[in-house]
Order: structure tokens, then sequence, then C-alpha cells
């Protein structure tokens, strides 16, 4: 995995490496289900957007590195593509940050509880995926412990 395409278009930058924590991710995922209750489908998937989003921040921040610039929510995605870890996941959050831009930007409601199932589910098909990966780069810790 190289990152020095993206380091050098001034998309990441390296950072001192943190320890990974997905305590906020959970609340956000928990919070996001609630929006099914009040039929809230497009807040919902804001919301598992910033689960995922936020998710990837602390992968990033684990490697070394955070996205920057004014379209750091597209190069973290540029950045999750250079990973082992699932890229139809990844590409498919990456089509939610376009539909959340709408529902946030130019108040377009967009999102049908299908749909909201279906992100609901993906979100936490995302942070698996990313605690595994966390797992298989990390020594001598076990999953709880992610």
């Amino acid at each position: 995995m190289s990152f020095e395409k993206l380091l050098n278009e001034g998309k990441i930058e390296k950072v001192e490496k943190e320890k990974f924590e997905l305590k906020l991710v959970q609340k956000d995922i928990e919070f996001a289900k609630k929006g099914l209750e009040i039929k809230n489908y497009d807040r919902l998937m804001a919301i598992a957007y910033e689960a995922v989003l936020r998710a990837g921040n602390r992968l990033m921040n684990f490697l070394g590195y955070r996205a920057i610039g004014k379209e750091h929510h597209k190069n973290l995605f540029e950045f999750l593509k250079e990973i082992a870890i699932n890229q139809e996941l990844v590409n498919y959050f990456d089509k939610i940050r376009k539909k959340r831009n709408n529902f946030i930007y130019r108040d377009v409601e967009c999102v049908s509880k299908e749909e909201a199932l279906e992100v609901i589910k993906k979100v936490e098909e995302f942070v698996l995926e990313i605690r595994t990966y966390v797992q298989k780069n990390r020594t001598g810790k076990k999953m709880e412990e992610i």
C-alpha cells in the first residue's frame, strides 16, 4: 500500500499515529437506527455516513495519516481505495457521500425506507471490515479491544 501519490497531490498528510477507537462510531450507528423509528430516512443516511467517515478517519489516524483540503471527505475515500478492505463497500459509501451532499446542501430528500435499512446494514459491515483490517495490522490485540 503506497500513499505517495495522495501525499504528493496534497490530499493527505502524515500525522502521529493514534490509538484506534470506535466508541463514537457505535454511538453514531445507534443514533442512525433511531431514524427508522421516526421515519427520517435522509437524516439516518447522513448520520450513518458520518459513522463511516469517522471510522475511516480513525483508520487513517491509526495508520499515521489524515485527509486534508477542501475535499477531505473525497480524499478519505481515495485513501480507502488504496487499502485492502472491501472496495464494494468503499464505493458504496463514496456514492452515499454524494447523495448526502444533496440532502445537506440542497435540501433534496431522496432516501426510501428500504435504502435506509440497507445503509444501516452496510455501515455495520463497513465498520466490521475496518475493525478486521486493524486487527490484521496490529499485534497482540484481541478483537474486543478494538
